[in-house]
């Protein structure tokens, strides 16, 4: 399984506070840009492959709704997790 317990532990130790924080929104979106990541590489290789696209669709999806929270609720918060993440690198290089 590409995504184990202890993988999960590192990503929210290293994005939330502590690794039991598993809902801190910064561990969450962590989470999601980890996933997207390994789902892109799969639909490199497997280009006929709609659910997982749908699946997809549907993290990117929650992570920019999440993305939204964080910019309204402390902005401060969104540029520190964008910046440890590289996300808007990603955005640019499109």
């Amino acid at each position: 399984m590409y995504l184990s317990s202890e993988k999960k532990k590192e990503i929210f130790k290293q994005h939330g506070e502590v690794e039991t924080n598993t809902g801190s929104a910064e561990g969450q979106v962590a989470l999601f840009t980890y996933r997207i990541a390994h789902l892109t590489e799969h639909l490199k290789k497997n280009k006929k492959d709609f659910s997982t696209q749908l699946a997809l669709q549907k993290l990117v999806g929650k992570r920019r709704a999440l993305l939204g929270y964080l910019f309204k609720k402390d902005i401060e918060r969104y540029r520190a997790i964008i910046k440890a993440l590289g996300l808007r690198d990603i955005i640019k290089s499109i």
